[in-house]
């Protein structure tokens, strides 16, 4: 096992890889009974391995990554009798984390919570760094907030019960984190590719423990994204706007969207065709999508509805080279001239 540390305001965030949902309890505060929300999929799965205490059960999907979600929880915790002394525990992939860190987060202005990880997507990327909201209408995680959970727990042994779609979504986003920070992280990936979809144990555990990493670091760094992590935004803002238009999973749509970034950081003179060509082999190695089908004037208009915009600019982050980012600010004209010619 490793572990990792965030230093939030709110307080300590420690992230656990290879540890095991069967000592979740050693993490949870002595004396108290957790309340666990989950997935219908994961408690049918791990439900018995579950610590005591009641269940809150949500549906799958991102259709449920609502605020009727959350006022739905919020009622149970309720009826519960829960108070400022409670614990929430978020068990499952990305949506359960995001959904159970807020409704923590605004029960009573605030009660404690962790994380058993259960995807490969969310170890390395939604269950780490105190991002905690759910979508409004078209607009992705349009509200939230940002709070550290006291742990989460990468349980590597649990990313076998998961479908090889799901494993590509997680592997997409490893491969951002070795292109915006760890050139050695990746290399090893594309040297590794089939023991990754195959969840090698020592292959996994070493691309989860390096993602953790290289995410706590720049969340250290910068917990509110004011600039630093910016930069874990490469592929996400014309990702976003495919995964809008295709709801085949997260990872696969920030895979294009990465494409599309490298090809804008050759256009910018950042990048060689070279780089390129080797941002989409690694990516389409891993069962990733690397080409969007899809109007540009779609993307376009999903585009527009980021959160991140400033007006009529934005934040678009590059590569500097393979392994470096940088963060420009640019306008909403560039960028959409660039999709408008160069996309495709």
């Amino acid at each position: 096992m490793k572990t990792f540390k965030v230093d939030g305001r709110q307080g300590q965030s420690l992230i656990h890889v290879g540890e095991s949902l069967s000592r979740v309890s050693d993490h949870i505060p002595e004396g108290v009974t957790p309340v666990v929300v989950t997935d219908e999929t994961i408690y049918k799965l791990y439900g018995k391995q579950f610590p005591d205490g009641p269940v809150i059960t949500i549906g799958t999907g991102e259709k449920n990554k609502t605020l009727a979600t959350v006022e739905y929880i919020l009622r149970e915790l309720i009826n519960l009798g829960c108070d400022r002394s409670s614990f929430i525990l978020g068990i499952g992939g990305g949506i359960v984390t995001d959904i159970a860190g807020f409704a923590a987060s605004i029960f009573l202005r605030g009660v404690r919570f962790g994380f058993v990880s259960t995807t490969l997507l969310s170890q390395v990327d939604a269950s780490v760094g105190g991002k905690n909201g759910v979508n409004l209408d078209a607009f992705k995680n349009m509200v939230g907030v940002f709070n550290q959970p006291e742990f989460v727990l990468c349980d590597i042994d649990m990313l076998t019960t998961l479908p090889a779609d799901e494993i590509s979504n997680g592997l997409a986003e490893i491969a951002k984190h070795g292109l915006i920070k760890d050139r050695d992280l990746l290399d090893f990936l594309d040297a590794n590719r089939q023991k990754a979809l195959d969840l090698d144990p020592a292959t996994i555990f070493r691309l989860v423990a390096d993602s953790v990493d290289i995410k706590s670091r720049v969340v250290q760094q910068d917990e509110r994204e004011a600039g630093e992590r910016r930069k874990l935004n490469f592929g996400h803002t014309i990702g976003h706007a495919i995964e809008k238009l295709d709801q085949s999973g997260h990872g696969r749509a920030v895979a294009m969207g990465m494409v599309a970034a490298a090809r804008f950081s050759l256009k910018k003179g950042y990048l060689n065709q070279g780089d390129v060509d080797r941002v989409k082999d690694l990516l389409a190695g891993l069962n990733l999508p690397v080409e969007a089908q899809f109007p540009a004037e779609k993307i376009i208009a999903a585009a527009s509805r980021d959160k991140k915009k400033q007006g009529r600019d934005l934040f678009f982050v590059f590569l500097q080279e393979l392994g470096r980012a940088r963060v420009d600010k640019i306008s909403y004209d560039e960028m959409n001239a660039f999709i408008r010619t160069d996309l495709f």
